[in-house]
């Protein structure tokens, strides 16, 4: 028997014979608790419902802070402007960023919310199954999408431009990207994976990984039939990419203490009533600490020039390649034991383009902001303030005075009032420009991670979702260890390079 939320033990209580009656309800060893007046009368606070979003605090009453102080907060010239001398980290590939916000794709997709009005995550559709399983890059299956495949005759290989002769593309370009049609639409598992030439191109690796993988299964196994090849070479691929979420992208995002201790000791704040979900505290907040950690230029190529992030060589997707000079180098990307692009710091500045994004159709300055768009966004979704979820973390009163101290004094140069409470988002990137990634018991690294309240909503959730799916490693077989890689280590740089032997598939 699943065990009772809070708000359903209140339920219970309040339609006893013996009816509590709320304002005497401190006597009797009944307490009151924080949260309890928004839970017994906003429905959004149930449990999760299948295939919708949630709540990861239930107890916790919302945030709210007036418009003016979220748009005085996030405007161009406000407090989070980074400036244009950005300030990198000392551990963190670029790469990383892309392959978090791949990752977001993966198991989100909201459709259907505003900001104008309150959104209740139970009544929200996850267009994405809230599991790390690629189905942003499998689609359906061959079965349900076969425009996704090549004929079964020839093998359930996933295309690339290269294998649908792309209209109109040379060699040079079409060895890079990804399937498209007539008037240049990626025919993908999730469209988002092309909004940027290196999240398209990231998309284009886990195809040819699979196809890979694809053809290892078949030229061991000639007797299996499509469909087995197709489901034996799905799994090792979605496998190895879970891997490297797990002893990889969590480890230098929240910090191998962090992972070891949720890992070894369990999950204390993700725990589902019924089935695994996407709490809208990680993916409305939390998760949303890459948008930090981008630099206003960057390179594709290791040699290549400097280029605007919303450039038509870099930003501009949705649409072919056109020209060698968009085409991804990795090892300018990740470390492959040379000179790499690191990541933006982990702090509470964004590159000012950010906060003025140029393809936003609006006269409304909080309209092109990102950092006021996710602040709006979370307060629409009724998010608790920072504070707040620290407390309930139970974490300790003089690091919480830490962040909020450190908040409150910059935010008193710009006289923006964040009494009421600090948007958790905002308590995220704080966070973890003062505290910091930890990384063992004693040592914390400021700006190159996530900190303890951030870092442990991101670890627990992506490794909740694993756990909870059996379809996973963690979910299947603990006992699994990479087939690619050296030594049982097996990294994104390891998958990058054996996508790039199977171009030609």
């Amino acid at each position: 028997m699943p065990q009772l939320s809070g708000y359903t033990v209140i339920k219970i209580l309040l339609t006893t014979k013996n009816q509590l009656i709320m304002s005497d309800s401190n006597h009797h060893g009944m307490h009151s608790f924080e949260g309890k007046n928004v839970l017994c009368s906003h429905h959004s606070f149930e449990e999760e419902s299948f295939g919708r979003f949630g709540r990861m605090f239930r107890e916790l009453s919302p945030l709210y802070n007036p418009p003016s102080t979220l748009s005085g907060l996030g405007k161009k010239d406000g407090p989070m402007n980074g400036g244009n001398s950005p300030k990198f980290t000392n551990s963190v590939p670029l790469g990383m960023v892309f392959f978090g916000q791949f990752i977001d794709h993966d198991i989100t997709f909201d459709t259907s919310t505003s900001f104008s009005s309150i959104n209740n995550p139970n009544e929200i559709e996850n267009s994405r199954s809230a599991n790390l399983d690629l189905d942003s890059v499998f689609g359906g299956g061959p079965e349900d999408d076969p425009f996704l495949y090549k004929p079964r005759e020839e093998g359930y290989y996933l295309l690339t431009a290269l294998s649908n002769n792309n209209i109109g593309q040379n060699q040079a370009t079409e060895k890079n990207d990804l399937q498209r049609n007539g008037k240049e639409t990626a025919i993908i598992g999730d469209p988002r994976n092309d909004e940027n030439r290196v999240i398209s191109q990231m998309q284009l690796a886990f195809v040819r990984f699979y196809n890979a993988n694809y053809k290892i299964m078949k030229d061991a196994n000639p007797g299996y039939s499509p469909e087995h090849l197709y489901e034996e070479a799905r799994k090792t691929t979605t496998w190895h990419y879970q891997w490297i979420v797990v002893n990889e992208f969590l480890p230098m995002m929240c910090g191998k203490y962090l992972v070891a201790d949720i890992l070894g000791n369990g999950r204390k704040f993700y725990k589902p009533v019924y089935s695994a979900f996407i709490p809208v505290e990680f993916s409305v907040a939390a998760f949303r600490f890459g948008h930090t950690m981008i630099a206003q230029k960057l390179k594709l190529q290791q040699d290549g020039e400097m280029k605007s992030i919303f450039s038509k060589e870099f930003g501009k997707g949705f649409s072919r390649l056109t020209s060698s000079d968009q085409a991804i180098e990795w090892n300018a990307f990740f470390d492959y034991g040379t000179d790499f692009q690191k990541a933006e710091k982990l702090d509470t500045t964004l590159a000012p383009i950010l906060l003025e994004l140029p393809f936003v159709p609006s006269d409304d300055p909080n309209d092109k902001s990102l950092a006021t768009r996710n602040f709006r966004r979370g307060q629409s979704f009724l998010l608790p303030s920072g504070e707040n979820v620290a407390r309930h973390m139970q974490r300790e009163d003089s690091e919480i005075e830490q962040v909020v101290d450190f908040v409150n004094n910059k935010e008193k140069m710009v006289d923006v009032d964040l009494s009421a409470g600090i948007p958790l988002w905002y308590y995220v990137l704080a966070e973890a420009e003062v505290i910091g990634r930890q990384d063992s018991d004693t040592q914390f690294s400021s700006g190159e991670g996530l900190g303890p309240v951030g870092g442990r909503i991101v670890a627990e959730v992506l490794l909740g979702l694993l756990e909870l799916d059996r379809e996973s490693f963690l979910g299947n077989n603990r006992d699994w260890v990479p087939t690619h890689g050296k030594k049982r280590v097996f990294t994104m740089k390891d998958l990058l390079e054996e996508a790039d032997k199977a171009y030609d598939l």
